[in-house]
């Protein structure tokens, strides 16, 4: 089958190496990629916010499944517009995109079907919010209620850092997106991204996995889209396996059908671990980024009948299977990121650090000109490996960093270190 798909990050090229190994396909397009993806499909310059010129191309090249990588389109409603001109679409629909495009909505959910999360308020104006957090003193967590590029979160240690944080969304440094904020409740804990492929009524979980936010080693400096990541999480027992499903996920898809915006697509839920149990604390409707990555090296289903099984409410009859092998992936960022970077530097070494057994190189922001690979974002390089144990994914992966040669660029050093702490006993 012809299949389409849409973004250009590193997640999008995890899935278009995924689909590309799929016995099904005939002939697979990205709108628009990358340097990497380009090697797995071939890259078109769509207008991805343009639905009619998606929906013309589909038609065109008689795409018979379109696979949506980004949130942003799933926000604006294309799964909508893609299936009311007959074409197959695998993501949520505008309503049902809610659980990541507004946060208010997802808290309401949570509080309408009882799904466990943190305290929070909802404020239209800066006034309240300010009062409800002088009431509940730091720290304390502010949030952009839009879409705001995974930036429009604050985690204040005092009330000063949420005061500042408060003025900058209503002031507008998210635009729309911070025309409302949700205050919440600071959770203590450790931190897991757990993923359920979903039909609008059935859920069936994927492989756990956990995500490293802090720019630096040891977790520290501000947040980021993600600096690396590794599959599973040893954090995630059977018991708290089955906590989140029944408590979280599966409360979530029977809350959203009996509202009438049935979810269809991968709903990620951040999960932190308290001491009262695994409790949401965001959603997102789309695979993370880096934590797809991981997924797709340790998938060892095909996924575009898994992507078809979603899109016509056959999960029930669907399972899949994993690689027992834990997976990491390391991001390799810019200097300057998540502020000010260059783009337009120089990548070597790519083919050598990819000649290491297991190790697996997705590009999430290149480009490729007169025959070099160059940076074009933050977030640039994500050097993944497998291994039997994450001690040795860990190594393999660090290996592949050392291999290329790009003087612009920067890593963390210590991914996947909860886990290894875990391994050593």
């Amino acid at each position: 089958m012809n299949i389409l798909l849409l973004g250009s990050g590193g997640r999008e090229h995890a899935l278009a190496w995924k689909i590309a190994g799929s016995p099904l396909l005939t002939k697979l397009w990205c709108a628009p990629g990358n340097a990497g993806i380009a090697r797995e499909a071939e890259c078109v310059a769509l207008d991805v916010t343009s639905h009619a010129a998606v929906i013309d191309f589909c038609k065109a090249k008689a795409i018979e499944l379109v696979v949506v990588g980004p949130e942003t389109p799933l926000a604006v409603g294309i799964v909508d517009d893609l299936e009311a001109a007959g074409i197959k679409a695998f993501g949520p629909s505008k309503k049902a995109a809610q659980l990541e495009a507004s946060k208010g909505f997802t808290k309401e959910l949570c509080s309408e079907f009882g799904i466990p999360t943190a305290a929070y308020r909802r404020c239209t104006s800066a006034a309240e919010a300010l009062d409800y957090v002088r009431a509940q003193g730091a720290p304390i967590v502010v949030k952009a209620d839009g879409l705001a590029a995974g930036k429009g979160v604050v985690v204040a240690k005092t009330v000063a850092e949420a005061d500042d944080a408060i003025a900058m969304m209503f002031e507008g440094a998210f635009g729309s997106a911070g025309a409302e904020v949700v205050i919440e409740e600071f959770l203590k804990g450790r931190e897991v991204s757990f993923f359920a492929l979903c039909d609008g009524e059935t859920a069936i979980p994927l492989a756990s996995a956990q995500d490293h936010k802090r720019v630096f080693d040891h977790d520290q400096g501000p947040n980021t889209g993600g600096m690396g990541a590794y599959s599973p999480t040893p954090f995630v027992s059977t018991e708290i396996h089955d906590q989140i499903m029944n408590r979280i996920m599966l409360p979530t898809i029977a809350g959203m059908k009996a509202r009438g915006t049935p979810f269809r697509g991968v709903l990620y839920a951040g999960v932190m671990l308290t001491e009262n149990g695994p409790k949401l604390f965001e959603f997102n409707v789309r695979f993370g980024d880096p934590e797809c990555q991981v997924l797709m090296l340790r998938m060892m289903s095909d996924i575009v009948p898994a992507f078809l099984a979603a899109c016509d409410g056959e999960l029930k009859h669907f399972d899949l299977r994993w690689y027992p092998q834990p997976a990491i992936t390391v991001v390799m960022a810019a200097k300057g990121y998540p502020g000010d970077y260059k783009k337009g530097t120089r990548i070597e070494g790519l083919d050598a650090a990819a000649s290491i057994d297991g190790v697996e190189i997705f590009h999430a922001g290149t480009i490729e000109k007169d025959g070099a690979i160059l940076a074009n974002g933050g977030r640039v390089l994500n050097i993944c490996a497998l291994g039997d144990t994450i001690a040795e994914a860990q190594a393999r992966a660090y290996r592949a960093v050392d291999r290329i040669n790009w003087p612009d660029g920067f890593c963390r050093r210590d991914i996947g270190w909860q886990a290894l702490e875990q391994e050593r006993g």
